[in-house]
């Protein structure tokens, strides 16, 4: 505990004495003994500002969630019809229902409740992929008429409430403006991350029969382009329920163009009207799927409704990122993620933020690319991966201590815990040792951030996702499925009382969706992560205890990426598992058993073949760093696959594993070790 304070008095060396005995006086609690500490100072529910207040409102968000959720609701949103009940639960079934019988629509409170007093403001810089290229900046007002036209486009294309539109859109402002304009007349969006395979592209829309996609020409990407419209050609192939292609024009490029189905958007847009009125949903309607890995070959696609994911989203916005009036938020993310889905559109928007667009890497036209962005715009907040930030601090200095970046407030970290190295370097060199950093720590399903610090309250430890949100109530279990209580413990963390954004299924698929995440503990969301507790009450995640690997900040199942490694005629049988990588965090390390037909192979040829496959069905992001060809997997008796063994194996870790005498085959094992790669 000691040391804890001596490093927290040295991170917040900067700030002023009262603070930081506030703080170590309120660190001497853990959020449950802290609720037993009775503040006198005024609650403010909305916009958390110092860590007293913090401890006040999550103590009660945890004592009275429906009161606290309520009040936000209530204060902070537009509705056309209030709500009968805040919540309505049941995690057996499992079932929740939030704010059930209200009546909203959600662009309302992103776009047209800021006409009147922020609608020359601009809401959305978009940045593009050429630095030479100039940046276009959408107000509110624009994005209005921007978001209406689009609206009309889809109603007169036949696209009415409750039916599916897949969006597989780079990152330009088509791609925000069509979720807001399906949002607006009640269709459901599926935005497809524009850079899976053709395969992945049709498995998703097929899965939920999207009746219309929303595509562009291609997109650029660093000094490449890419055929998007292509890629939705051949997936379109199996496709019988797609009946409309809208295309974006961004490269440029000859493309085809199938007659009666395929459309250019422009010209749509062009002849629309202006204003669209917005159809007006019930709380619980869905309001987009999205799609994520699981530990079996078909992708989940997570059902995220209205009114809950609305209010979390801008509440979760407003406090980890302390966004005031004038500031300029940047999310790197892509929104074909949940980050970008509630981190640049509508947790930004329903706070009227300024929210940053860049269609972009960070390593074109060279590696100062995102601070030269910072520079430009003056960006306030700063939210990207560790795979950014540490393939960046492998570059030279100059490449960030040339621009300008003293306009920073706030930095942030997504998509999987952020090591110890990667955040020094983030803060020393980015930050200026000025900016606090939020190590956000959150999932596709979980909708918005869960444990993080909170700006300016909150004492940082590097790798630590620190405290839990208001409203957020984490558990950590053990094998057995008790709850580990107290703090210096580690288990399986699970969340023991819903919370507003929540996935409240998959689609057409809720015995699944219980299964996944209810079936483990009963009546706890298990979201697939370790973690540990510390003497604080902070919180550090560990890493997945399922076969989903964290590879650059993407999930990937490994159930899918061998599901296509087998469908090579050369191959018997393959495991595929996750390895350390300096830029990555993990990369893919693949154990591959060849037919014995007699032939020899060139084995070079067959790892790019088996990783075109990869592509082919996945997308290059699934692509293995590592093929060993191997004459056998070590298996149980019952045969299954010890990947504990061989996730081993692959981090040059051969010390310790285990008894392999049990094992069917424990000769194997040896072999798997001589011929490491």
């Amino acid at each position: 505990m000691l040391m804890l304070r001596k490093k927290m008095a040295r991170s917040y060396k900067n700030f002023s004495t009262d603070f930081v005995i506030l703080s170590f006086i309120s660190l001497a609690f853990t959020p449950s003994e802290a609720s037993n500490h009775k503040f006198k100072s005024k609650m403010s529910n909305y916009h958390i500002k110092n860590l007293e207040e913090y401890f006040q409102v999550y103590r009660k968000s945890v004592r009275d969630p429906e009161t606290f959720w309520e009040e936000i609701a209530e204060e902070n949103f537009v509705w056309r019809k209030r709500w009968d009940s805040v919540l309505k639960y049941d995690l057996e079934k499992p079932e929740v229902k939030w704010f059930e019988g209200a009546k909203l629509n959600i662009t309302e409170n992103c776009i047209d409740r800021h006409l009147y007093t922020r609608g020359d403001k601009t809401a959305i810089i978009f940045e593009p992929n050429d630095p030479s290229e100039k940046a276009e900046h959408i107000s509110y007002r624009n994005l209005h008429e921007r978001v209406c036209r689009f609206a009309n486009v889809l109603k007169d294309h036949g696209i009415k409430k409750g039916d599916r539109v897949c969006i597989y859109v780079p990152m330009i402002p088509e791609l925000a403006v069509s979720i807001l304009a399906c949002a607006r007349i009640g269709a459901i969006h599926s935005v497809v991350f524009a850079g899976f395979s053709s395969k992945a592209l049709s498995t998703r829309i097929n899965d939920c029969d999207c009746k219309m996609v929303i595509t562009s020409d291609g997109s650029f990407r660093g000094n490449k382009t890419i055929d998007l419209k292509g890629i939705v050609d051949e997936a379109l192939e199996s496709c019988d329920g797609v009946k409309t292609v809208l295309v974006a024009k961004r490269i440029n490029s000859e493309i085809y163009m199938k007659v009666n189905r395929d459309k250019w958007l422009q010209p749509l847009l062009d002849e629309a009207f202006h204003d669209c009125v917005p159809e007006i949903m019930d709380a619980e309607d869905p309001l987009f799927i999205l799609y994520t890995s699981g530990s079996t070959g078909k992708p989940k696609g997570m059902v995220h409704t209205t009114a809950g994911y609305m209010v979390y989203c801008a509440y979760t916005f407003k406090n980890v990122f302390q966004y005031r009036e004038d500031d300029v938020y940047w999310c790197t993310a892509d929104i074909g993620w949940i980050t970008g889905h509630s981190y640049i559109v509508y947790g930004p928007l329903a706070n009227g933020a300024t929210t940053l667009m860049f269609e972009g890497v960070p390593s074109y036209p060279d590696f100062g690319r995102f601070w030269q962005v910072i520079e430009k715009h003056k960006v306030s907040q700063f939210y990207t991966a560790p795979t950014a930030i540490r393939a960046l601090a492998k570059e030279r200095l100059d490449f960030s201590d040339k621009y300008d970046l003293t306009s920073l407030k706030i930095l942030g970290s997504v998509g999987e815990p952020i090591n110890e190295e990667a955040w020094h370097w983030y803060n020393d060199n980015i930050g200026k040792k000025n900016c606090p950093i939020v190590d956000t720590w959150w999932q596709t399903e979980t909708g918005g951030i869960m444990i993080s610090p909170i700006p300016y309250s909150t004492p940082t430890i590097p790798t630590y996702a620190t405290l839990p949100l208001p409203g957020i109530q984490p558990a950590l279990m053990d094998e057995e499925g008790n709850e580990l209580k107290g703090n210096l413990v580690d288990g399986r963390l699970c969340i023991k009382f819903p919370w507003p954004a929540m996935a409240r299924t998959i689609w057409d698929d809720h015995k699944r969706y219980k299964e996944t995440y209810f079936s483990a503990y009963k009546n706890y969301y298990f979201t697939g992560d370790g973690a540990l507790r510390d003497s604080t009450g902070y919180y550090r995640i560990t890493g997945r205890v399922d076969d989903v690997i964290i590879v650059s900040g993407h999930n990937l199942g490994t159930a899918p990426i061998e599901d296509a490694i087998n469908e090579h005629p050369a191959v018997a049988e393959s495991a595929v598992v996750g390895f350390p990588h300096d830029i990555k965090g993990n990369a893919l390390y693949g154990y591959v058993i060849i037919k014995d037909t007699g032939e020899s192979r060139d084995r070079d040829n067959l790892r790019k073949e088996i990783n075109q496959i990869i592509a082919d069905h996945i997308g290059p992001i699934a692509k293995l760093d590592k093929i060993q060809f191997v004459s056998g997997l070590p298996k149980t008796r019952s045969g299954k696959i010890m990947r504990r063994i061989l996730r081993k194996i692959a981090e040059g870790d051969t010390s310790n594993l285990g008894d392999t005498s049990t094992l069917l085959n424990p000769e194997v094992v040896q072999e798997v070790i001589d011929n490491v790669l």
